[in-house]
């Protein structure tokens, strides 16, 4: 796909309104070394079919080989230089304090900094991830206290200083609910960029789409087909008949409608596959649309929420906003 065919959106927070792909790579892996180099892999196969948008956390364990990656797409000339791609990468929990925050942004700076050249993250932002657990263990590596006693003021404070140093061109949040943001609003004087959140056809975030659409704050979609297959997600989405005979109806696939409505809803949206065809397929949603038929019954389809986390923290993440 020819780069020019990507749309993006302009990030009205950021000191000069960049603009950001619609679409980003997801790089969320292991931390063992063949994870790393499948992630290699996998981000410079995307730079060949025209991704230029990368989603990495440091919680992740994927920032550094993005920044190997990246590195060698430089070399092989795939690109001419960083100004090209925008990298998106966010602050773990245990660095969600004031002092940790330029530390943090510094470490996720070094790790993209493969050449020695100047590194660059288009955004940074705390990251609330209830799903970051240890396999087949709901107890998440941090205690309660981490969410309960969160500086929110402090924190962004410290993220707006960040971006006036120009080590992070745009700042945005994760996982923020309505009442999450209204706080931050009330004292930020930079707001935030975006908001990455769990939306997709079985999950809508109809309140928080309406809210963040009227403060110029950007979404982002995760897991926009349910997660099938992870130890969290859900089947809903890969699943759902109503899709089936919609993607059919279009001659696409499920995850092609699955994408194609949140676009349409306004969405950007972070992808997750490794696999060179499904990344290729996952670019072929701009040319062709949904129809209101189509959208009149993807509403009917049964809406429920796999990013819970354990039930201890439910009440602090997610404010009882449905």
């Amino acid at each position: 796909m020819s780069l020019s065919k990507i749309p993006q959106v302009v990030l009205k927070s950021s000191s000069n309104q960049f603009k950001m792909p619609v679409i980003a790579l997801g790089t969320a892996a292991d931390t063992n070394e063949s994870s790393a180099e499948t992630t290699k892999v996998a981000v410079i196969e995307a730079i060949k079919q025209g991704y230029t948008h990368f989603d990495t956390a440091s919680v992740y364990g994927s920032e550094e080989a993005s920044g190997e990656a990246i590195a060698e797409a430089l070399q092989l000339g795939l690109i001419k230089s960083r100004e090209e791609l925008f990298i998106t990468s966010k602050l773990w929990l245990t660095d969600n304090f004031p002092h940790l925050v330029l530390p943090a942004l510094q470490k996720s700076l070094h790790f993209h900094d493969q050449l020695h050249e100047e590194a660059e993250i288009r955004i940074f932002g705390p990251l609330f991830d209830p799903l970051a657990h240890q396999p087949g263990d709901w107890q998440p590596p941090y205690s309660e206290e981490v969410i309960t006693t969160f500086d929110l003021k402090g924190v962004w404070t410290a993220m707006e200083e960040c971006q006036k140093l120009g080590l992070a061109k745009s700042i945005g949040v994760s996982n923020f609910t309505c009442k999450k943001l209204e706080d931050l609003l009330s004292f930020a004087t930079i707001p935030p960029s975006v908001n990455q959140v769990e939306m997709n056809p079985a999950w809508h975030q109809k309140k928080l789409r309406e809210f963040c659409e009227a403060k110029g704050i950007i979404i982002t979609a995760f897991s926009p087909l349910g997660a099938k297959g992870a130890s969290w997600g859900s089947n809903e989405v890969m699943d759902s008949e109503i899709l089936k005979k919609i993607a059919q109806a279009h001659g696409r696939t499920i995850a092609q409608v699955s994408l194609r409505w949140l676009y349409e809803q306004g969405a950007t949206i972070a992808v997750k596959s490794y696999n060179k065809e499904r990344m290729k397929q996952n670019l072929e949603i701009f040319d062709w649309s949904l129809t209101r038929d189509d959208h009149e019954k993807i509403n009917q389809i049964k809406q429920i929420r796999v990013n819970n986390g354990p039930v201890v923290f439910f009440a602090n993440l997610w404010d009882g906003e449905t």
